[in-house]
Protein backbone atom coordinates (compact mmCIF):
# COMPACT_ATOMS: atom_id res chain seq x y z
CA UNK A 1 0.00 0.00 0.00
CA UNK A 2 1.40 3.45 -0.89
CA UNK A 3 2.65 5.65 1.93
CA UNK A 4 0.02 8.31 1.17
CA UNK A 5 -2.77 5.76 1.66
CA UNK A 6 -1.19 4.43 4.85
CA UNK A 7 -1.23 7.88 6.42
CA UNK A 8 -5.02 7.74 6.15
CA UNK A 9 -4.94 4.52 8.16
CA UNK A 10 -2.63 5.50 11.01
CA UNK A 11 -1.22 8.66 12.57
CA UNK A 12 1.13 9.41 15.44
CA UNK A 13 1.29 12.66 17.41
CA UNK A 14 3.27 13.84 20.45
CA UNK A 15 0.35 15.14 22.50
CA UNK A 16 -3.38 14.75 23.11
CA UNK A 17 -5.90 17.51 23.72
CA UNK A 18 -9.66 17.73 23.42
CA UNK A 19 -9.08 19.50 20.09
CA UNK A 20 -7.07 16.60 18.66
CA UNK A 21 -8.81 15.18 15.60
CA UNK A 22 -9.03 11.40 15.26
CA UNK A 23 -8.83 9.68 11.86
CA UNK A 24 -12.50 8.71 12.26
CA UNK A 25 -15.00 7.79 14.94
CA UNK A 26 -14.55 4.17 13.97
CA UNK A 27 -10.84 4.14 14.82
CA UNK A 28 -8.78 3.02 17.78
CA UNK A 29 -6.70 5.39 19.89
CA UNK A 30 -3.88 4.73 22.37
CA UNK A 31 -2.14 7.46 24.36
CA UNK A 32 1.17 6.40 25.89
CA UNK A 33 2.42 8.33 28.94
CA UNK A 34 5.74 6.63 29.55
CA UNK A 35 7.76 9.24 31.43
CA UNK A 36 8.07 7.08 34.56
CA UNK A 37 9.95 3.80 34.89
CA UNK A 38 6.99 2.24 36.69
CA UNK A 39 3.31 3.07 37.16
CA UNK A 40 3.33 4.57 33.67
CA UNK A 41 -0.13 4.82 32.10
CA UNK A 42 -1.56 3.85 28.72
CA UNK A 43 -5.01 5.26 27.87
CA UNK A 44 -7.43 3.69 25.38
CA UNK A 45 -10.06 5.10 23.01
CA UNK A 46 -12.34 2.25 21.87
CA UNK A 47 -14.24 2.32 18.58
CA UNK A 48 -16.92 5.03 18.53
CA UNK A 49 -15.90 6.26 21.97
CA UNK A 50 -13.56 8.79 23.58
CA UNK A 51 -10.44 8.83 25.71
CA UNK A 52 -11.12 9.07 29.46
CA UNK A 53 -10.95 12.66 30.78
CA UNK A 54 -7.80 11.89 32.76
CA UNK A 55 -5.89 11.32 29.51
CA UNK A 56 -6.24 15.00 28.59
CA UNK A 57 -4.50 16.03 31.81
CA UNK A 58 -1.23 14.50 30.59
CA UNK A 59 0.70 17.09 28.59
CA UNK A 60 3.42 14.87 27.16
CA UNK A 61 2.97 11.50 25.53
CA UNK A 62 2.62 9.59 22.26
CA UNK A 63 -0.76 9.33 20.55
CA UNK A 64 -1.27 6.34 18.27
CA UNK A 65 -4.49 6.49 16.23
CA UNK A 66 -5.30 3.80 13.67
CA UNK A 67 -8.24 2.53 11.66
CA UNK A 68 -9.98 -0.71 12.48
CA UNK A 69 -8.98 -2.48 9.26
CA UNK A 70 -5.34 -2.52 10.37
CA UNK A 71 -6.31 -5.34 12.73
CA UNK A 72 -9.01 -6.98 10.59
CA UNK A 73 -7.35 -10.27 9.78
CA UNK A 74 -8.28 -13.91 9.38
CA UNK A 75 -7.00 -14.35 12.94
CA UNK A 76 -10.32 -13.92 14.74
CA UNK A 77 -8.83 -14.69 18.15
CA UNK A 78 -6.39 -11.79 17.79
CA UNK A 79 -9.17 -9.40 16.73
CA UNK A 80 -11.26 -10.42 19.73
CA UNK A 81 -8.29 -9.94 22.07
CA UNK A 82 -7.87 -6.40 20.72
CA UNK A 83 -11.57 -5.69 21.30
CA UNK A 84 -11.16 -6.95 24.86
CA UNK A 85 -8.14 -4.73 25.45
CA UNK A 86 -9.96 -1.58 24.37
CA UNK A 87 -13.36 -2.28 25.88
CA UNK A 88 -12.58 -3.77 29.27
CA UNK A 89 -10.27 -1.06 30.56
CA UNK A 90 -10.07 2.71 29.92
CA UNK A 91 -6.44 2.70 30.97
CA UNK A 92 -3.60 0.30 31.66
CA UNK A 93 -1.00 0.88 34.34
CA UNK A 94 2.48 -0.46 33.59
CA UNK A 95 3.51 -1.43 37.09
CA UNK A 96 7.10 -2.56 36.59
CA UNK A 97 10.18 -1.23 34.78
CA UNK A 98 10.12 -4.40 32.65
CA UNK A 99 6.59 -3.66 31.45
CA UNK A 100 7.46 -0.04 30.68
CA UNK A 101 10.61 -1.03 28.77
CA UNK A 102 8.73 -3.63 26.74
CA UNK A 103 6.04 -1.17 25.65
CA UNK A 104 8.59 1.58 24.97
CA UNK A 105 10.57 -0.71 22.67
CA UNK A 106 7.44 -1.74 20.79
CA UNK A 107 6.08 1.80 20.33
CA UNK A 108 9.51 3.10 19.28
CA UNK A 109 9.60 0.56 16.45
CA UNK A 110 6.16 1.65 15.29
CA UNK A 111 7.16 5.33 15.39
CA UNK A 112 10.40 4.63 13.51
CA UNK A 113 8.54 2.78 10.75
CA UNK A 114 5.92 5.52 10.59
CA UNK A 115 8.57 8.21 10.13
CA UNK A 116 10.56 6.34 7.46
CA UNK A 117 9.42 3.89 4.81
CA UNK A 118 5.99 3.24 6.34
CA UNK A 119 5.56 -0.19 4.75
CA UNK A 120 1.96 -1.36 5.13
CA UNK A 121 2.91 -4.97 5.92
CA UNK A 122 5.66 -3.94 8.32
CA UNK A 123 3.39 -1.43 10.07
CA UNK A 124 0.67 -4.05 10.58
CA UNK A 125 3.29 -6.46 11.95
CA UNK A 126 4.80 -3.95 14.38
CA UNK A 127 1.35 -2.78 15.45
CA UNK A 128 0.40 -6.38 16.18
CA UNK A 129 3.52 -6.86 18.31
CA UNK A 130 2.66 -3.71 20.28
CA UNK A 131 -0.97 -4.70 20.78
CA UNK A 132 -0.07 -8.23 21.83
CA UNK A 133 2.33 -6.78 24.41
CA UNK A 134 -0.44 -4.58 25.81
CA UNK A 135 -2.89 -7.50 25.77
CA UNK A 136 -0.49 -9.63 27.78
CA UNK A 137 0.10 -6.88 30.33
CA UNK A 138 -3.64 -6.13 30.43
CA UNK A 139 -4.40 -9.75 31.25
CA UNK A 140 -2.01 -9.45 34.18
CA UNK A 141 -3.45 -6.16 35.40
CA UNK A 142 -7.16 -6.59 34.72
CA UNK A 143 -9.27 -3.62 35.77
CA UNK A 144 -12.90 -4.46 36.55
CA UNK A 145 -15.54 -2.50 34.62
CA UNK A 146 -19.17 -1.77 35.39
CA UNK A 147 -21.94 -4.03 34.10
CA UNK A 148 -22.85 -1.72 31.21
CA UNK A 149 -19.28 -1.78 29.92
CA UNK A 150 -19.32 -5.56 30.16
CA UNK A 151 -22.52 -5.63 28.11
CA UNK A 152 -20.81 -3.55 25.43
CA UNK A 153 -17.85 -5.91 25.32
CA UNK A 154 -20.07 -9.01 25.25
CA UNK A 155 -22.07 -7.53 22.36
CA UNK A 156 -18.95 -6.63 20.37
CA UNK A 157 -17.40 -10.04 20.99
CA UNK A 158 -20.56 -11.87 19.91
CA UNK A 159 -21.01 -9.64 16.87
CA UNK A 160 -17.43 -10.24 15.75
CA UNK A 161 -18.11 -13.97 15.41
CA UNK A 162 -21.73 -13.79 14.23
CA UNK A 163 -22.28 -10.71 12.05
CA UNK A 164 -21.99 -12.63 8.76
CA UNK A 165 -25.04 -14.72 9.69
CA UNK A 166 -26.85 -12.55 12.22
CA UNK A 167 -27.56 -8.92 11.34
CA UNK A 168 -30.63 -8.26 13.51
CA UNK A 169 -30.22 -6.49 16.84
CA UNK A 170 -32.90 -8.70 18.41
CA UNK A 171 -30.68 -11.79 18.01
CA UNK A 172 -27.86 -10.21 20.03
CA UNK A 173 -30.23 -8.93 22.71
CA UNK A 174 -31.65 -12.45 23.20
CA UNK A 175 -28.17 -13.96 23.39
CA UNK A 176 -27.20 -11.40 26.04
CA UNK A 177 -30.39 -11.99 28.00
CA UNK A 178 -31.73 -8.43 27.72
CA UNK A 179 -34.32 -6.67 25.58
CA UNK A 180 -33.43 -5.03 22.29
CA UNK A 181 -34.49 -1.67 23.75
CA UNK A 182 -32.15 -2.12 26.72
CA UNK A 183 -29.28 -3.18 24.47
CA UNK A 184 -29.69 -0.06 22.35
CA UNK A 185 -29.90 2.12 25.47
CA UNK A 186 -26.56 0.77 26.73
CA UNK A 187 -24.83 1.00 23.33
CA UNK A 188 -26.12 4.51 22.73
CA UNK A 189 -24.94 5.61 26.17
CA UNK A 190 -21.49 4.06 25.81
CA UNK A 191 -20.81 4.30 22.05
CA UNK A 192 -23.41 6.78 20.81
CA UNK A 193 -24.58 4.17 18.28
CA UNK A 194 -27.39 1.63 18.13
CA UNK A 195 -26.80 -2.09 17.64
CA UNK A 196 -27.99 -1.83 14.04
CA UNK A 197 -25.54 0.99 13.30
CA UNK A 198 -22.62 -0.94 14.80
CA UNK A 199 -23.50 -4.09 12.85
CA UNK A 200 -23.74 -2.11 9.62
CA UNK A 201 -20.42 -0.45 10.35
CA UNK A 202 -18.88 -3.90 10.78
CA UNK A 203 -20.43 -5.07 7.50
CA UNK A 204 -18.89 -2.12 5.67
CA UNK A 205 -15.47 -2.79 7.20
CA UNK A 206 -15.66 -6.45 6.14
CA UNK A 207 -16.89 -5.52 2.68
CA UNK A 208 -13.95 -3.17 2.16
CA UNK A 209 -11.53 -5.83 3.42
CA UNK A 210 -12.89 -8.40 1.00
CA UNK A 211 -12.89 -5.96 -1.90
CA UNK A 212 -9.23 -5.17 -1.20
CA UNK A 213 -8.38 -8.90 -1.18
CA UNK A 214 -10.31 -9.41 -4.47
CA UNK A 215 -10.66 -13.16 -3.85
CA UNK A 216 -14.42 -13.32 -4.49
CA UNK A 217 -16.82 -11.49 -6.79
CA UNK A 218 -18.96 -8.62 -5.57
CA UNK A 219 -22.06 -10.79 -6.00
CA UNK A 220 -20.50 -13.53 -3.85
CA UNK A 221 -19.56 -10.91 -1.26
CA UNK A 222 -23.13 -9.62 -1.17
CA UNK A 223 -24.50 -13.06 -0.30
CA UNK A 224 -21.69 -13.72 2.19
CA UNK A 225 -22.69 -10.57 4.08
CA UNK A 226 -26.33 -11.68 4.20
CA UNK A 227 -27.83 -9.55 1.44
CA UNK A 228 -30.56 -11.05 -0.74
CA UNK A 229 -29.28 -9.49 -3.96
CA UNK A 230 -26.34 -7.66 -5.48
CA UNK A 231 -28.45 -4.54 -5.98
CA UNK A 232 -29.45 -4.32 -2.30
CA UNK A 233 -25.80 -4.72 -1.25
CA UNK A 234 -24.69 -2.07 -3.76
CA UNK A 235 -27.26 0.41 -2.44
CA UNK A 236 -26.20 -0.32 1.14
CA UNK A 237 -22.48 0.08 0.36
CA UNK A 238 -22.97 3.32 -1.58
CA UNK A 239 -25.17 4.78 1.17
CA UNK A 240 -22.41 4.27 3.74
CA UNK A 241 -19.32 5.02 1.63
CA UNK A 242 -20.50 7.34 -1.13
CA UNK A 243 -19.34 4.99 -3.91
CA UNK A 244 -20.52 1.67 -5.32
CA UNK A 245 -18.61 -1.57 -4.55
CA UNK A 246 -17.41 -1.78 -8.16
CA UNK A 247 -16.17 1.82 -8.09
CA UNK A 248 -14.42 1.15 -4.79
CA UNK A 249 -12.66 -1.87 -6.34
CA UNK A 250 -11.62 0.08 -9.43
CA UNK A 251 -10.18 2.91 -7.33
CA UNK A 252 -7.92 0.39 -5.55
CA UNK A 253 -6.19 -0.56 -8.80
Amino acid sequence: MPVTNLKHKIKIEKSLTKKTTMLSGNSFGIYFCLTADYNAVVYFKPLNDFFPDTAFEVKKGILLNFERDLIEEDDVEYALDVMTLFNKQPQLVLKTPKQVAKVKNAINLVVEEYNTAASYIMMKTLLKVLLLSLIRIGNENFIAQDLKQKRVFDFLELMETSFLKETKANYYAKELGITEKRLNQILTEKLNLTAKQIIQQRQITEAKRQLVKSEITIKELAFELGFESLSSFSRFFKKHTGVSPSKFSVDLK
